[in-house]
């Protein structure tokens, strides 16, 4: 009797053991998801705020307290920005540098990497550290003789600034992560493409190309929200409204009322709103890709 007493006690006891460690789990779950939710409340609030300010008046986005929503959604907002300032035409001047700089980006730089990744020549390693250490060389430091280049070229006042340097070799990052991604497919894949009759620029277009869709998707991301959302380049290089892109366009709702005409802080938030919307559906719609691309790049070699 005193053993089963015993047995039953150290059941006892582990299962009350167990239930606080359940227990113990459940709160790190609450507090976790409790993390979470306002983790993302902050990270949301600024873009609703942006949104509820676009559909207000003037008067009532200026009034104190504020008010979270507004009383009667100005919709009219985003028809007047169309109307105010050369919106389309900067949009065009957006998507047109944007498109060949993303591009150039990402043929340029698979094609450099697919160099590092599957080649072996002297000085490759040393080659590509060099890349690398561009990253730690602020923008700042190559601006002014990046702008004196330009200007003896006549390239300032136009858009071949904003584009045309993509398409020699992309950026570091992005050799770093397509390089990467390439050093972790099989080399397998090339000996039997070679074994057939392949070139190199076949088994590169062919067969590695479509294997590197989630990287090269991932750049693509990349470079398209850091070119969409480019303020320092076109205002260096571009003098006239009708080169802007959208970016630099903005700046023009908080001139208006330094020129004498009325506050368009609406207008300027209801502008803000167009502009983040196109990068927001891009970043939804390749969200698959760019985190598999991230994924999967590893730290191969």
């Amino acid at each position: 009797m005193a053993t089963q007493s015993n047995v039953l006690t150290n059941i006892g006891q582990v299962e009350t053991r167990a239930a606080k460690r359940r227990f113990r789990l459940k709160l790190g779950d609450i507090f976790l998801y409790g993390l979470m939710v306002l983790l993302a409340f902050i990270f949301i609030f600024p873009f609703f705020w942006t949104v509820s300010s676009s559909l207000k008046t003037v008067q009532e986005l200026r009034q104190f307290p504020p008010t979270w929503l507004p009383a009667s959604p100005q919709w009219v907002n985003y028809n007047k920005v169309l109307t105010a300032v050369p919106f389309l035409l900067w949009t065009y001047n957006s998507l047109f540098v944007v498109t060949l700089n993303t591009l150039g980006v990402v043929l340029s730089a698979s094609i450099v990497s697919y160099s590092f990744a599957r080649f072996r020549y002297r000085g490759r390693d040393f080659i590509f550290m060099l890349t690398l250490a561009t990253l730690m060389l602020p923008a700042q430091v190559t601006l002014i003789p990046q702008f004196v280049l330009f200007h003896k070229m006549g390239w300032i006042n136009t858009l071949l600034p904003l584009w045309v340097p993509a398409w020699f070799g992309g950026g570091a990052f992005a050799i770093f992560l397509i390089r990467q991604f390439i050093m972790a497919l099989p080399r397998e894949l090339d000996e039997a493409a070679i074994i057939d009759g392949a070139g190199y620029f076949r088994i590169f277009w062919q067969i590695l190309a479509p294997l590197c869709k989630p990287v090269l998707a991932t750049i693509f991301v990349i470079s398209f929200i850091a070119n969409w959302n480019d303020f320092v380049n076109p205002l260096i290089y571009l003098q006239i409204p009708e080169k802007f892109t959208l970016a630099v366009g903005l700046n023009y709702f908080k001139q208006f009322p330094e020129m004498g005409g009325e506050p368009t802080d609406h207008l300027l938030m209801a502008a803000s709103v167009m502009i983040i919307a196109p990068v927001i559906l891009l970043f939804f719609a390749t969200q698959r890709y760019f985190v598999q691309g991230i994924v999967m790049s590893g730290l191969k070699g």
